[in-house]
């Protein structure tokens, strides 16, 4: 063996540098940014024109009433688009009974007081279906650094105490890492959290007044940070 090769790292350090290693957290509970709602358009007809002329007008007065909103919509997505016979369940050869369509829009939005009065309307329109909302933060959300920050801070607090204890101090770091950072990848931070939290089913609009708005409360955010950090001390003296 070249004896001009390295030596091999000891991980657990030496008497002239003992390595400490601690877990830094952090868990942070913030309001939410966004909040998504998945708007289902429905259309049925015996006859395959009509059923897809009846879909295209039903998704363009979804549209037109959700751009209403401006700025409040920060995105709006056509997700998917389907048009599908219906059989007749009896008899030989294949019969059409019926035409089924559906276009499905998610929309985004990060006025709340919007999103309570978007969505009664949403639910006023015919054969309409909202789903949501899903609160979220996004993902370059600064909520995201704060608690990376606060995970390193808290790591480099245990390990001053663990020192402390011992009657010395830290000495240098050694290393820095995300949980997980050297094997397979785990949810990151902040994951999005809630589900659904209304759905509504949209008849005809013939209510002489509009509904009142939905009072929708948003839900809280729980952004978690863990790392993992290894150190050196100086040596402590622990003759009694």
């Amino acid at each position: 063996m070249d004896s001009t090769s390295p030596a091999a790292p000891t991980p657990y350090g030496t008497p002239d540098a003992p390595r400490l290693a601690v877990r830094g957290e952090a868990h942070l509970e913030v309001d939410p940014e966004i909040a998504r709602i998945g708007i289902a358009v429905s259309a049925r007809g015996t006859d395959r024109r009509d059923a897809l002329n009846d879909l295209t007008r039903r998704n363009t007065a979804v549209l037109d009433l959700v751009k209403t909103y401006g700025d409040a919509v920060e995105k709006l997505e056509t997700g998917s688009f389907s048009i599908s016979p219906e059989l007749t369940r009896h008899g030989r050869g294949e019969r059409v009974r019926a035409y089924h369509g559906r276009v499905h829009t998610t929309a985004e939005l990060t006025d709340f007081t919007a999103l309570g009065e978007l969505t009664t309307r949403l639910a006023d329109l015919d054969l309409t279906r909202i789903e949501g909302p899903w609160w979220a933060l996004r993902h370059d959300s600064p909520t995201h650094r704060a608690a990376r920050q606060q995970a390193v801070r808290e790591a480099v607090q245990r390990a001053r105490e663990y020192a402390e204890a011992l009657g010395t101090g830290l000495a240098a770091l050694v290393e820095l890492a995300d949980i997980g950072a050297d094997s397979a990848p785990v949810p990151g931070y902040g994951m999005p959290a809630g589900g659904m939290r209304a759905a509504a089913y949209g008849g005809a609009a013939d209510f002489a007044e509009e509904a009142a708005p939905l009072d929708l409360e948003p839900q809280r955010q729980h952004v978690y940070a863990q790392v993992n950090a290894r150190f050196t001390m100086t040596p402590p003296d622990l003759r009694p």
